[in-house]
């Protein structure tokens, strides 16, 4: 069952108008342009330890292979979710390097 955004409007009296919802089509920004940050979480993990990158600007596709590309890198399981990236223990700096090389501004959090 798709959920219907609903934007307010009831009723209208204009007979061109369309109830159609414009989506907004996000573009992946370039490495150049990116902003990332790495930091290291282990709240809520049973103690531990996930490697996080946070701020990537793009279509899903694109992050999902961003992810896939570190975690093969590392030898180590993940997964992309809510617009970020999950690895799993602690390589902040590893992740910075392989991100530099691909032309990413990226930042550690928590060192």
């Amino acid at each position: 069952m798709k959920k219907r955004n609903n934007t307010g409007i009831v009723y209208s009296t204009n007979p061109g108008f369309n109830f159609g919802i414009e989506e907004e089509i996000i573009n992946t920004l370039s490495p150049q342009q990116q902003n990332l940050i790495v930091l290291l979480d282990k709240k809520s993990r049973a103690g531990k330890a996930v490697t996080i990158i946070k701020g990537f600007i793009g279509i899903e596709a694109d992050l999902q292979n961003l992810g896939k590309y570190l975690k093969t890198k590392c030898g180590v399981g993940g997964s992309v979710k809510e617009n970020e990236i999950l690895i799993q223990g602690d390589f902040r700096i590893k992740m910075s390097q392989l991100l530099t090389e691909k032309g990413y501004k990226v930042k550690i959090s928590g060192i």
